[in-house]
């Protein structure tokens, strides 16, 4: 198919292979790795990828060296926990042939511990995914997304998005997250404050818990919603960190 799947990957050893092997189907699969030290590079160039080394320090930097290494006129963008579905690959080929929109968004649909995501904003998951080679990603340390595009289709086809192996490969990417998006908002000057380390986490716990429905979905709803406050408290406490660190060098 006509087409350039992009990977960025970061110690994605246990699943990149498999992936890219999965994707046989698309003409070029490129990875773009931010710096990974358990074998992904290797891993995925034995899939037959094309490997992109330190391509960046955020997923936005790896995703647009990504894009701009393809070699094909339509790209879609994917996460090493993301897999197509059988519908999605067989919409694409008609979608390339004659396409009518600037670019195209699908449904992910989200498994947690075990069990798909029917409650909850995981249930209402779409994102801009297939675009042509000339776009980029605006570039943050977390929640990229595609610069704006006035004309946007929806696909059928769906992505399967697993984020998390277990419940350990979770904190570990909380934490990581935590430090990008607290990172993120030290840049544009934002101070950690009583509420932010507080009532955000309550916050976002009764969000989730009440507001989105978890509660419905018993202890793996639970779960969810604590670690979604365990999540905003992470970061705040980051930020709150940095910016004592950047108080105390400033201090005469």
């Amino acid at each position: 198919m006509p087409l350039t799947v992009i990977i960025p990957t970061l110690d994605e050893v246990q699943v990149i292979g498999e992936r890219v092997r999965e994707l046989a189907w698309a003409a070029e699969v490129i990875v773009a790795d931010g710096g990974s030290s358990d074998g992904t590079v290797e891993a995925a160039r034995a899939a037959g990828a094309r490997v992109l080394e330190h391509a960046g320090d955020s997923i936005a930097a790896q995703r647009n060296a990504a894009i701009a290494a393809a070699s094909h006129g339509w790209v879609l963008a994917l996460d090493a926990d993301e897999r197509c579905t059988p519908e999605l690959v067989a919409e694409l080929p008609g979608v390339l042939a004659a396409p009518t929109h600037a670019a195209y968004q699908l449904r992910r649909r989200n498994f947690y511990l075990g069990e798909e995501q029917v409650l909850g904003r995981w249930s209402r998951d779409w994102v801009v995914r297939l675009f042509p080679r000339d776009r980029r990603y605006v570039e943050r340390r977390v929640h990229e997304r595609l610069e704006d595009v006035a004309d946007v289709g929806d696909l059928r086809g769906t992505l399967v998005h697993e984020p998390y192996r277990d419940l350990p490969h979770q904190l570990e990417k909380l934490v990581r997250y935590a430090e990008w998006g607290a990172r993120d908002l030290h840049d544009r000057g934002r101070r950690a404050g009583f509420w932010d380390l507080t009532m955000r986490p309550l916050t976002r716990f009764a969000r989730a818990w009440l507001g989105e429905g978890l509660i419905l979905q018993g202890r793996r709803g639970l779960v969810a919603a604590v670690l979604g406050g365990c999540a905003a408290f992470f970061k705040y406490a980051v930020l709150f960190d940095l910016q004592s660190r950047r108080d105390r060098t400033q201090r005469p």
